[in-house]
């Protein structure tokens, strides 16, 4: 993650890069990268004034962060976290064969399914009596995240961001335009403004990620969020009519998606949105990162998806969470139990954010007031969310969406009316995927 000038929102794409797994890891080993191991290589510390921490957090700002957290924890504790930092892309690749060796006795990494399928396999430990302790602390669609499907909890949650409608004030205040609720409302003022002669949609699709964006809002919008779990987790299938509507109603607004965005990444398709050439963007509050003056960044804001099915109106929200969780067989059990208890705290979350504004605070307790008016609207969406996502390549295996659902999506994108038998061939590897182990 890097830190905009803006100070806002920042994951860049290697927020969204893709855990390959095993397979993943050989190959790196074989190109002559080491492969991630644990602090000394040789497992956890048995020094109960030592937790080891295997971190993806490489990037200078959220590093720095992370450090003042970890020294502010030594300073009430007393016990060093010997921290293990690998690049962000390695850390994904190889999270598989890591946590089968020695890893470290706590690491980074992500909430949802994530981490669900990495306690459904054994290789983490549960948390519950961390939980007993900072369990007040957290809105429950943020302790829904942080469950395994054992119904334990696995993971703490420290921040987040949301995925919402961008839009510039002015350009809405010029024309006269409202921020629509529903999805007739907003098929309407794409209309117009294709009318007005803007882009209703910017849009870039290069890196095959965003459009995975698109989809999971007008799937749980339409079909809820147990239906989008099910979908993502392997067990719905993808011919459901319920799929099949999701790519009609894209389908209705993808003649108001901006042209060429297969060549075009996310930071291209921003620039549209600050010149006032696009009227939206639907993408994470990263966007930020491109608002690079303070006038453009002040005119800057954002809506919720709008609502499609009244039974689920606009209860979820699309927030990928980071935060941690302990591996196999910790050698510092006490040690780790207090390190996370701290780590649950609005004290630790105010030390992060004051390095790193690009996020908001996962904790429901933490102190908002240094926030900018974006992070107060962006935490007060998610913490008011009934439930919340973590994005398709989060709340789904990796191995599923990176060979087989940013293709298809793309192949839809290029060719909308090929739907039924692009269906048929997901659902068809989706069942050997997910039969693997």
């Amino acid at each position: 993650m890097r830190l905009s000038p803006s100070g806002l929102s920042v994951p860049g794409p290697s927020r969204r890069s893709l855990l390959r797994g095993a397979g993943g890891a050989a190959l790196l080993a074989g190109a002559g990268i080491p492969l991630l191991s644990a602090c000394g290589g040789s497992g956890s510390s048995s020094d109960p004034k030592t937790v080891t921490l295997g971190s993806n957090a490489s990037d200078a700002v959220p590093k720095k962060a992370f450090a003042e957290i970890y020294a502010a924890f030594k300073k009430q504790s007393g016990i060093t976290v010997d921290v293990n930092t690998k690049d962000h892309n390695t850390f994904q690749e190889q999270i598989n064969s890591y946590l089968q060796g020695t890893p470290d006795d706590v690491f980074n990494w992500f909430a949802g399914y994530r981490m669900q399928f990495f306690a459904a396999k054994k290789l983490a430990t549960p948390i519950d009596d961390v939980w007993a302790k900072i369990g007040d602390n957290f809105p429950d669609a943020m302790k829904k995240l942080a469950k395994g499907e054992d119904g334990k909890y696995y993971f703490v949650p420290l921040y987040t961001y949301p995925w919402a409608l961008f839009y510039r004030k002015s350009v809405f205040q010029q024309h006269g335009y409202k921020v629509p609720a529903t999805w007739d409302e907003l098929v309407a003022l794409c209309k117009q403004m294709k009318k007005d002669g803007l882009v209703p949609i910017a849009f870039g699709d290069k890196d095959a990620w965003p459009a995975m964006g698109t989809f999971d809002q007008i799937n749980f919008r339409l079909n809820g969020y147990d239906f989008h779990v099910e979908l993502m987790g392997g067990k719905a299938s993808w011919t459901d009519a319920k799929v099949k509507a999701v790519f009609d109603h894209w389908s209705e607004i993808l003649p108001y998606h901006q042209d060429g965005f297969m060549g075009r990444t996310w930071q291209d398709a921003a620039q549209t949105l600050v010149s006032k050439k696009a009227g939206m963007y639907l993408l994470g509050s990263f966007v930020a990162q491109q608002f690079t003056s303070k006038a453009d960044l002040d005119d800057l804001d954002f809506f919720a998806f709008p609502e499609i099915n009244s039974a689920y109106g606009q209860d979820t929200v699309e927030a990928p969470t980071d935060g941690f969780m302990v591996s196999k067989a910790p050698k510092n059990k006490a040690g780790v139990t207090k390190l996370l208890e701290y780590l649950g705290t609005p004290e630790a979350e105010a030390i992060y954010l004051k390095a790193d504004s690009s996020v908001v605070a996962a904790s429901s307790k933490a102190d908002t007031s240094s926030y900018t008016p974006l992070q107060k609207k962006a935490y007060e969406m998610i913490s008011g969310a009934k439930n919340l996502t973590q994005f398709m390549d989060r709340d789904s295996r990796p191995d599923f969406t990176s060979t087989v659902m940013q293709p298809a999506l793309q192949k839809f994108l290029q060719n909308p009316k090929g739907v039924d038998s692009l269906l048929s061939s997901i659902e068809r590897q989706k069942k050997t995927i997910f039969a693997s182990s």
